[in-house]
């Protein structure tokens, strides 16, 4: 299990491995392109052999790309709807060209047409978008925090549209430590909340972790991360989630505010060196 965080690709994705690096990073996440809108950089020959200089020589071996903000496969828009599934499956092809394995990705919300309508057009989204698909790297669905009529802020609705897709390319979850706790998931009473989602999804499919603390009470349906310990799942939780994370070799990336997060990385380090003590 490696531990990291999400880190900036200003100037070019190649400067991202040594940014991880300076942070104590073992793995890192990143967009490859703005998270906001507009034209993915060009990954041309040149940039490709930086960005795999770089990674060796930070000596980081996973790495994983977090789609743009904007997605949204339930959108009423027909060009929003269709433009989600072509830049999932673009971030899929350029991270095979990377040698990423996961690009995560929310689902977007179902304000506009209903949750069984947009359970419906997630699931032909994902599959327009992965259809024909043959790279190496694989998506994983992020869950939400539950605000508003987010798409996927239960495991059983994760699982529907999994099944629904019935892809190879599905690798399963990225479980968001923060999301889940505002959607009523309860870190404190660990050994249950796991039984739940292993028993609406299944734990199997857990393949990363976002590890962030909670600015919001449990169930509060709130996007809003902490730094770890300072929130209200605390450090007693925590604990319990790396020994999972440890057991299960799934490494933990980090979204928390950088003014801290190079002391929210040694401290999940240091829960990580408890398990062996």
């Amino acid at each position: 299990m490696n531990i990291g965080c999400h880190v900036s690709i200003a100037g070019g994705v190649f400067n991202a491995p040594g940014r991880a690096a300076e942070l104590g990073c073992e793995c890192f996440q990143m967009f490859s392109r703005s998270p906001q809108g507009g034209k993915a950089p060009e990954l041309s020959d040149e940039v490709v052999a930086k960005w795999k200089a770089a990674l060796k020589e930070s000596g980081i071996a996973n790495v994983y790309i977090h789609t743009p903000y904007y997605i949204n496969f339930a959108s009423s828009n027909n060009r929003i709807r269709h433009g989600s599934a072509s830049v999932v499956r673009d971030e899929l092809e350029r991270a095979t060209r990377l040698g990423v394995r996961y690009v995560m990705t929310h689902l977007g919300s179902a304000k506009d047409i209903g949750e069984e309508a947009a359970t419906e057009k997630t699931i032909a989204m994902l599959t327009q978008a992965l259809d024909g698909y043959d790279g190496t790297a694989q998506l994983l669905i992020e869950n939400a925090a539950g605000a508003g009529a987010i798409i996927g802020d239960t495991f059983s609705e994760i699982k529907t549209i999994i099944d629904g897709v019935g892809s190879p390319h599905i690798a399963g979850i990225c479980l968001d430590t923060q999301h889940a706790f505002a959607s009523g998931y309860d870190w404190h009473n660990f050994k249950d909340t796991l039984a739940r989602i292993d028993d609406e999804l299944g734990i199997n499919h857990i393949k990363l972790m976002h590890a962030n603390d909670s600015k919001v009470e449990l169930g509060a349906k709130r996007d809003r991360h902490e730094h770890i310990g300072v929130g209200y799942i605390g450090e007693d939780a925590f604990e319990n989630i790396v020994v999972f994370a440890q057991e299960n070799d799934i490494d933990m990336v980090l979204e928390t505010q950088h003014d801290k997060v190079k002391e929210d990385i040694a401290l999940l380090k240091e829960m990580r060196a408890r398990i062996t003590r």
